[in-house]
Protein backbone atom coordinates (compact mmCIF):
# COMPACT_ATOMS: atom_id res chain seq x y z
CA UNK A 1 0.00 0.00 0.00
CA UNK A 2 1.20 3.65 -1.05
CA UNK A 3 2.15 5.43 1.82
CA UNK A 4 0.31 8.78 1.66
CA UNK A 5 1.58 11.92 3.52
CA UNK A 6 -0.69 13.69 5.60
CA UNK A 7 -1.59 17.27 4.76
CA UNK A 8 0.64 18.56 7.38
CA UNK A 9 3.38 17.50 5.32
CA UNK A 10 1.60 18.22 2.24
CA UNK A 11 2.12 21.76 2.78
CA UNK A 12 5.10 21.83 4.28
CA UNK A 13 6.29 20.33 0.76
CA UNK A 14 4.15 21.75 -1.99
CA UNK A 15 2.47 25.08 -0.47
CA UNK A 16 4.48 28.05 -0.51
CA UNK A 17 5.38 29.08 3.32
CA UNK A 18 3.38 32.68 3.86
CA UNK A 19 1.40 31.07 6.58
CA UNK A 20 2.54 30.88 10.18
CA UNK A 21 0.21 27.61 11.77
CA UNK A 22 0.24 24.99 14.20
CA UNK A 23 -3.17 23.78 14.07
CA UNK A 24 -5.31 22.15 11.65
CA UNK A 25 -9.42 22.54 11.89
CA UNK A 26 -11.27 19.68 10.21
CA UNK A 27 -14.67 20.67 11.55
CA UNK A 28 -17.26 23.41 12.38
CA UNK A 29 -19.75 24.06 14.10
CA UNK A 30 -21.99 27.62 15.23
CA UNK A 31 -19.00 28.68 17.68
CA UNK A 32 -17.14 25.80 17.97
CA UNK A 33 -14.24 24.15 15.39
CA UNK A 34 -12.64 20.48 15.83
CA UNK A 35 -8.90 19.83 15.54
CA UNK A 36 -7.79 16.76 13.45
CA UNK A 37 -7.48 15.32 16.47
CA UNK A 38 -10.68 15.64 17.47
CA UNK A 39 -10.18 18.44 20.52
CA UNK A 40 -12.89 20.85 20.49
CA UNK A 41 -12.70 24.88 20.36
CA UNK A 42 -14.51 28.37 20.94
CA UNK A 43 -14.00 29.99 18.05
CA UNK A 44 -13.06 33.65 18.64
CA UNK A 45 -11.16 34.80 15.81
CA UNK A 46 -14.10 33.56 13.14
CA UNK A 47 -11.58 33.27 10.32
CA UNK A 48 -10.83 36.77 11.59
CA UNK A 49 -14.04 38.42 11.72
CA UNK A 50 -15.25 36.07 8.75
CA UNK A 51 -17.67 33.19 10.05
CA UNK A 52 -20.31 36.39 11.36
CA UNK A 53 -23.47 33.71 11.65
CA UNK A 54 -20.77 31.03 12.83
CA UNK A 55 -19.57 27.88 10.99
CA UNK A 56 -21.77 26.30 8.74
CA UNK A 57 -24.88 28.02 9.75
CA UNK A 58 -27.86 25.97 8.46
CA UNK A 59 -29.56 28.67 6.73
CA UNK A 60 -26.31 29.76 4.86
CA UNK A 61 -25.88 25.88 3.64
CA UNK A 62 -29.27 25.64 2.50
CA UNK A 63 -28.67 28.62 0.06
CA UNK A 64 -25.20 27.71 -0.72
CA UNK A 65 -26.44 24.37 -1.56
CA UNK A 66 -29.61 25.05 -3.38
CA UNK A 67 -27.89 26.99 -5.66
CA UNK A 68 -25.02 25.08 -6.48
CA UNK A 69 -27.73 22.56 -7.52
CA UNK A 70 -29.43 24.91 -9.86
CA UNK A 71 -26.21 26.94 -11.14
CA UNK A 72 -22.67 27.59 -10.30
CA UNK A 73 -21.16 30.50 -12.20
CA UNK A 74 -22.50 32.10 -15.14
CA UNK A 75 -20.07 35.00 -16.22
CA UNK A 76 -21.26 38.78 -15.36
CA UNK A 77 -21.90 39.16 -19.32
CA UNK A 78 -25.71 37.83 -18.61
CA UNK A 79 -27.78 38.60 -15.66
CA UNK A 80 -26.50 36.49 -12.70
CA UNK A 81 -28.92 34.93 -10.30
CA UNK A 82 -29.68 36.90 -6.69
CA UNK A 83 -27.25 39.52 -7.93
CA UNK A 84 -29.35 42.31 -7.95
CA UNK A 85 -31.67 41.26 -4.80
CA UNK A 86 -28.11 41.27 -3.00
CA UNK A 87 -27.63 45.24 -4.48
CA UNK A 88 -30.42 46.45 -3.38
CA UNK A 89 -29.70 44.97 0.23
CA UNK A 90 -26.72 46.27 0.64
CA UNK A 91 -27.44 49.48 -0.66
CA UNK A 92 -30.46 49.39 1.79
CA UNK A 93 -28.14 48.52 5.16
CA UNK A 94 -25.70 50.97 4.11
CA UNK A 95 -27.93 53.87 4.14
CA UNK A 96 -26.25 55.20 0.62
CA UNK A 97 -29.96 56.12 -0.75
CA UNK A 98 -29.34 56.08 -4.40
CA UNK A 99 -26.10 54.23 -4.43
CA UNK A 100 -24.59 51.66 -6.36
CA UNK A 101 -22.84 48.37 -5.88
CA UNK A 102 -20.09 46.39 -7.65
CA UNK A 103 -18.89 43.36 -6.69
CA UNK A 104 -15.55 41.48 -5.75
CA UNK A 105 -14.30 38.22 -4.79
CA UNK A 106 -12.35 39.77 -1.16
CA UNK A 107 -11.65 43.02 0.77
CA UNK A 108 -8.87 44.03 -0.77
CA UNK A 109 -10.16 43.72 -4.19
CA UNK A 110 -13.36 45.64 -3.06
CA UNK A 111 -10.60 48.50 -1.90
CA UNK A 112 -8.99 48.10 -5.65
CA UNK A 113 -12.75 48.72 -6.97
CA UNK A 114 -13.40 51.65 -4.70
CA UNK A 115 -9.40 53.27 -5.60
CA UNK A 116 -10.25 52.58 -9.60
CA UNK A 117 -13.65 54.77 -8.94
CA UNK A 118 -12.19 57.54 -7.02
CA UNK A 119 -9.33 58.03 -9.55
CA UNK A 120 -11.61 57.86 -12.39
CA UNK A 121 -14.62 60.07 -11.21
CA UNK A 122 -12.39 62.59 -9.80
CA UNK A 123 -9.25 62.37 -12.49
CA UNK A 124 -7.29 63.03 -9.43
CA UNK A 125 -4.59 60.22 -8.59
CA UNK A 126 -3.11 60.83 -4.87
CA UNK A 127 -4.70 59.56 -1.92
CA UNK A 128 -3.97 60.11 2.03
CA UNK A 129 -4.25 57.07 4.39
CA UNK A 130 -3.40 56.19 7.91
CA UNK A 131 -0.70 54.93 10.02
CA UNK A 132 -1.37 51.45 11.33
CA UNK A 133 -3.92 51.15 9.16
CA UNK A 134 -4.35 47.99 6.59
CA UNK A 135 -6.58 47.73 3.17
CA UNK A 136 -4.85 44.75 1.71
CA UNK A 137 -2.48 42.96 0.08
CA UNK A 138 -2.61 43.48 -3.72
CA UNK A 139 -0.30 46.24 -5.35
CA UNK A 140 -2.56 48.79 -5.02
CA UNK A 141 -4.33 48.30 -1.89
CA UNK A 142 -1.12 47.47 -0.47
CA UNK A 143 0.03 51.48 -1.25
CA UNK A 144 -2.75 52.52 1.08
CA UNK A 145 -1.85 50.11 3.69
CA UNK A 146 0.80 52.20 5.99
CA UNK A 147 2.39 48.35 7.25
CA UNK A 148 6.63 48.85 6.12
CA UNK A 149 7.14 45.48 6.46
CA UNK A 150 4.95 44.45 4.17
CA UNK A 151 4.51 47.29 1.76
CA UNK A 152 8.44 48.12 1.37
CA UNK A 153 9.58 45.18 -0.14
CA UNK A 154 7.34 45.83 -3.15
CA UNK A 155 7.65 49.31 -3.75
CA UNK A 156 7.55 51.40 -5.86
CA UNK A 157 3.20 51.25 -5.36
CA UNK A 158 1.11 53.04 -7.11
CA UNK A 159 -1.10 54.69 -6.62
CA UNK A 160 0.55 57.52 -4.37
CA UNK A 161 -0.66 57.97 -0.87
CA UNK A 162 0.53 59.91 2.07
CA UNK A 163 0.08 58.75 4.99
CA UNK A 164 -0.37 60.41 8.74
CA UNK A 165 -1.07 59.64 12.36
CA UNK A 166 -4.92 58.42 13.07
CA UNK A 167 -7.11 60.81 14.43
CA UNK A 168 -4.56 63.82 13.53
CA UNK A 169 -7.40 66.08 11.84
CA UNK A 170 -4.77 69.10 11.87
CA UNK A 171 -1.78 67.19 10.04
CA UNK A 172 -4.76 65.65 7.82
CA UNK A 173 -5.96 68.77 6.47
CA UNK A 174 -2.64 70.26 5.60
CA UNK A 175 -2.55 66.98 3.50
CA UNK A 176 -5.54 66.67 1.60
CA UNK A 177 -5.93 69.54 -1.82
CA UNK A 178 -7.80 69.58 -4.56
CA UNK A 179 -5.00 66.68 -6.16
CA UNK A 180 -6.54 64.16 -3.52
CA UNK A 181 -8.58 61.43 -5.08
CA UNK A 182 -9.96 60.02 -1.61
CA UNK A 183 -9.11 59.27 1.85
CA UNK A 184 -9.10 55.97 3.34
CA UNK A 185 -10.09 55.16 6.64
CA UNK A 186 -10.94 52.29 8.95
CA UNK A 187 -13.75 53.26 11.50
CA UNK A 188 -11.92 50.67 14.19
CA UNK A 189 -8.34 49.79 12.91
CA UNK A 190 -8.67 46.43 13.11
CA UNK A 191 -5.10 44.87 12.15
CA UNK A 192 -3.39 47.39 14.20
CA UNK A 193 -5.12 46.00 17.59
CA UNK A 194 -8.77 47.04 17.88
CA UNK A 195 -8.23 50.75 17.69
CA UNK A 196 -11.31 53.11 17.57
CA UNK A 197 -11.18 56.50 15.89
CA UNK A 198 -11.18 59.24 17.88
CA UNK A 199 -14.33 61.37 18.62
CA UNK A 200 -15.35 63.56 15.71
CA UNK A 201 -12.39 62.39 13.39
CA UNK A 202 -14.60 60.54 11.11
CA UNK A 203 -16.54 63.55 10.91
CA UNK A 204 -13.65 66.00 10.59
CA UNK A 205 -12.75 63.78 7.31
CA UNK A 206 -16.26 64.16 5.79
CA UNK A 207 -15.48 67.91 6.11
CA UNK A 208 -12.15 68.07 4.76
CA UNK A 209 -13.38 65.60 1.94
CA UNK A 210 -16.38 68.15 1.12
CA UNK A 211 -13.98 70.76 1.27
CA UNK A 212 -11.59 69.60 -1.10
CA UNK A 213 -13.65 67.15 -3.49
CA UNK A 214 -12.24 64.11 -2.04
CA UNK A 215 -14.24 61.15 -1.81
CA UNK A 216 -14.66 59.39 1.76
CA UNK A 217 -13.54 56.09 1.41
CA UNK A 218 -14.45 53.71 4.74
CA UNK A 219 -12.96 50.57 5.08
CA UNK A 220 -15.45 48.21 6.84
CA UNK A 221 -14.19 44.92 5.28
CA UNK A 222 -13.56 43.74 9.25
CA UNK A 223 -16.13 46.19 10.68
CA UNK A 224 -19.07 45.87 8.49
CA UNK A 225 -22.05 43.50 8.54
CA UNK A 226 -22.99 44.28 11.99
CA UNK A 227 -19.68 43.25 13.71
CA UNK A 228 -20.05 46.89 15.79
CA UNK A 229 -23.91 46.38 16.69
CA UNK A 230 -24.83 48.45 13.23
CA UNK A 231 -24.70 47.64 10.10
CA UNK A 232 -21.55 48.98 9.41
CA UNK A 233 -18.89 51.26 11.88
CA UNK A 234 -19.15 55.03 10.18
CA UNK A 235 -23.09 54.56 10.92
CA UNK A 236 -22.07 54.73 14.94
CA UNK A 237 -20.41 58.40 13.97
CA UNK A 238 -23.34 59.38 12.46
CA UNK A 239 -21.53 60.15 8.75
CA UNK A 240 -21.82 58.81 5.50
CA UNK A 241 -18.77 58.04 3.11
CA UNK A 242 -19.31 58.79 -0.54
CA UNK A 243 -17.95 54.96 -0.70
CA UNK A 244 -18.06 51.61 1.54
CA UNK A 245 -16.16 48.59 0.46
CA UNK A 246 -16.82 45.57 2.49
CA UNK A 247 -15.72 41.61 2.83
CA UNK A 248 -14.97 39.48 5.28
CA UNK A 249 -18.77 38.63 7.40
CA UNK A 250 -20.96 39.32 4.35
CA UNK A 251 -21.14 35.96 3.25
CA UNK A 252 -20.20 33.82 6.83
CA UNK A 253 -17.03 32.63 4.67
CA UNK A 254 -17.78 32.31 1.52
CA UNK A 255 -15.50 34.39 -0.85
CA UNK A 256 -17.06 37.59 -1.16
CA UNK A 257 -16.32 41.27 -1.41
CA UNK A 258 -18.36 44.74 -2.27
CA UNK A 259 -18.70 48.72 -2.42
CA UNK A 260 -21.55 51.00 -2.13
CA UNK A 261 -20.83 54.23 -3.88
CA UNK A 262 -22.99 57.06 -3.00
CA UNK A 263 -25.36 58.23 -5.66
CA UNK A 264 -23.71 59.71 -8.92
CA UNK A 265 -20.34 57.75 -8.30
CA UNK A 266 -20.89 54.48 -10.08
CA UNK A 267 -18.37 52.76 -12.86
CA UNK A 268 -19.09 53.32 -16.77
CA UNK A 269 -19.58 50.04 -18.92
CA UNK A 270 -15.80 49.15 -19.70
CA UNK A 271 -14.42 50.28 -16.79
CA UNK A 272 -14.35 47.61 -14.22
CA UNK A 273 -14.86 43.85 -14.20
CA UNK A 274 -14.44 40.61 -12.69
CA UNK A 275 -14.84 36.73 -14.22
CA UNK A 276 -16.19 35.31 -10.63
CA UNK A 277 -17.31 38.71 -9.02
CA UNK A 278 -20.93 38.30 -7.67
CA UNK A 279 -21.38 34.73 -8.85
CA UNK A 280 -24.73 33.18 -8.15
CA UNK A 281 -23.22 31.47 -5.05
CA UNK A 282 -21.36 33.97 -3.40
CA UNK A 283 -24.63 36.20 -3.65
CA UNK A 284 -27.44 33.34 -2.15
CA UNK A 285 -24.44 32.88 0.65
CA UNK A 286 -24.56 36.59 1.15
CA UNK A 287 -28.40 37.41 1.05
CA UNK A 288 -29.11 34.53 3.60
CA UNK A 289 -26.34 35.37 5.98
CA UNK A 290 -27.95 39.01 5.84
CA UNK A 291 -30.73 37.67 6.89
CA UNK A 292 -29.64 36.03 10.25
CA UNK A 293 -27.53 38.88 11.04
CA UNK A 294 -31.22 41.21 10.56
CA UNK A 295 -32.55 38.72 13.41
CA UNK A 296 -29.27 39.21 15.83
CA UNK A 297 -28.16 42.52 14.85
CA UNK A 298 -30.55 44.02 17.93
CA UNK A 299 -28.58 41.30 20.65
CA UNK A 300 -24.89 42.80 19.19
CA UNK A 301 -24.95 45.72 22.36
CA UNK A 302 -25.72 43.19 25.29
CA UNK A 303 -23.42 40.51 24.05
CA UNK A 304 -21.05 43.52 23.72
CA UNK A 305 -21.35 45.00 27.40
CA UNK A 306 -21.27 41.08 28.88
CA UNK A 307 -17.45 41.02 26.97
CA UNK A 308 -16.99 44.45 28.32
CA UNK A 309 -17.81 43.77 32.38
CA UNK A 310 -16.52 40.08 32.14
CA UNK A 311 -13.29 41.56 30.81
CA UNK A 312 -13.29 44.72 32.56
CA UNK A 313 -9.97 43.72 35.14
CA UNK A 314 -7.62 43.56 31.49
CA UNK A 315 -9.42 47.45 30.00
CA UNK A 316 -10.76 45.82 26.82
CA UNK A 317 -11.50 48.53 24.16
CA UNK A 318 -14.79 47.19 23.22
CA UNK A 319 -16.65 47.90 19.87
CA UNK A 320 -19.52 45.66 19.57
CA UNK A 321 -17.86 42.27 18.58
CA UNK A 322 -14.72 43.60 17.87
CA UNK A 323 -12.65 43.49 20.66
CA UNK A 324 -8.78 44.70 21.51
CA UNK A 325 -7.19 44.03 24.80
CA UNK A 326 -3.55 45.34 25.09
CA UNK A 327 -0.86 42.47 26.13
CA UNK A 328 2.20 43.82 25.12
CA UNK A 329 4.68 42.61 21.81
CA UNK A 330 6.19 39.79 24.03
CA UNK A 331 3.26 38.43 26.55
CA UNK A 332 0.48 38.47 23.74
CA UNK A 333 1.75 35.08 21.92
CA UNK A 334 2.19 33.44 24.93
CA UNK A 335 -1.47 34.71 25.74
CA UNK A 336 -2.96 33.47 22.74
CA UNK A 337 -1.28 30.06 23.34
CA UNK A 338 -2.55 29.47 26.63
CA UNK A 339 -6.13 30.65 25.41
CA UNK A 340 -5.80 27.58 22.72
CA UNK A 341 -4.93 25.11 25.48
CA UNK A 342 -7.77 26.02 27.17
CA UNK A 343 -10.30 25.49 24.14
CA UNK A 344 -10.57 29.36 23.26
CA UNK A 345 -9.21 30.59 19.69
CA UNK A 346 -7.93 34.37 19.71
CA UNK A 347 -4.97 36.14 18.05
CA UNK A 348 -2.81 38.95 18.05
CA UNK A 349 -3.44 41.90 15.60
CA UNK A 350 -0.55 44.65 15.69
CA UNK A 351 1.60 46.24 18.76
CA UNK A 352 0.88 42.93 21.13
CA UNK A 353 -2.94 43.23 20.86
CA UNK A 354 -5.08 40.29 21.67
CA UNK A 355 -8.30 40.48 18.88
CA UNK A 356 -11.29 38.67 20.08
CA UNK A 357 -14.09 38.94 17.00
CA UNK A 358 -15.85 35.77 18.05
CA UNK A 359 -19.54 35.14 15.75
CA UNK A 360 -22.06 37.19 16.18
CA UNK A 361 -24.45 34.15 17.12
CA UNK A 362 -22.26 33.77 20.00
CA UNK A 363 -24.50 32.73 22.90
CA UNK A 364 -24.15 34.28 26.98
CA UNK A 365 -22.66 30.35 28.50
CA UNK A 366 -20.07 30.75 25.31
CA UNK A 367 -19.15 34.47 26.06
CA UNK A 368 -18.74 33.43 30.10
CA UNK A 369 -16.51 30.62 29.22
CA UNK A 370 -14.71 32.42 26.47
CA UNK A 371 -14.09 35.66 29.25
CA UNK A 372 -12.94 32.91 31.93
CA UNK A 373 -10.46 31.44 29.45
CA UNK A 374 -8.99 34.72 28.73
CA UNK A 375 -8.76 35.91 32.06
CA UNK A 376 -6.95 32.87 33.47
CA UNK A 377 -4.66 32.97 30.21
CA UNK A 378 -3.63 36.68 31.25
CA UNK A 379 -3.50 35.51 35.05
Amino acid sequence: MKNNPDSKELDSRYFMQAFKRNLKIVKGSGSYVWDDEGKKYLDCVAGIAVCSTGHCHPKVVEAICSQAKELIHVSNLYYVPNQGELAEKLVEISGLKGGRVFMANSGAEANEAALKLARIRTGRSKFISFKDGFHGRTCASLAVTHKPAIREPFGPLQPYCDFTDYGDLEALTELADRDTAGIFVECIQGEAGVIPAPEGFLKGIRDICDDTGALMITDEVQTGMGRTGSWFAYQNAGVNPDIVSMAKGIASGFPMGAIVAREGLSFNPGEHGSTFAGGPIACAAALATIEVIEEILPQIPEKSERFRSGLAALNPRVNGLMIGISAGEEKCPGVQQRCQEKGVLVNCAGHGNLRIVPPLTISDSEIDSAVEAINASFD
